[in-house]
């Protein structure tokens, strides 16, 4: 099951125009796709009827200690 949320997404707003979610849905606060659901997306933008899903969830960065 995926969870997209929108809120986290670090490219909304640059990719929101160009994302599945708000092609189909309009921008949601928090939607749930399962693995079936994200499959037939997958296909539907592979063929270029819908766009990808854009979503970037963050990742957390690197410790890095100071000298």
């Amino acid at each position: 099951m995926t969870k997209i949320d929108c809120d986290t997404c670090v490219v909304r707003g640059l990719a929101c125009h160009d994302c599945v979610v708000t092609v189909l849905l309009g921008p949601p606060p928090e939607l749930t796709i399962d693995d079936d659901e994200l499959r037939a997306l997958d296909v539907l933008a592979d063929s270029g009827l819908v766009p990808p899903l854009r979503l970037v969830r963050p990742v957390a960065g690197p410790e890095v200690e100071s000298a």
